[in-house]
């Protein structure tokens, strides 16, 4: 148990730990982004196809 905790307490002196919460942060951002601009390019897809669909009827 004490060799455990020495790693937890190693862990969060380096400044590995800080620097893989940025990039999870990043990551998680660039997601966001990433979702967002899909779906709204969908939805615009969608409503295009939709007005070609009428004018052909």
């Amino acid at each position: 148990m004490n060799k455990f905790m020495n790693s937890v307490k190693d862990f969060l002196v380096s400044e590995d730990g800080p620097t893989a919460v940025e990039y999870a942060v990043m990551l998680a951002l660039i997601v966001v982004v990433c979702i967002g601009t899909v779906r709204s390019i969908g939805t615009n897809a969608n409503a295009k196809f939709a007005a070609a669909n009428a004018g052909l009827l």
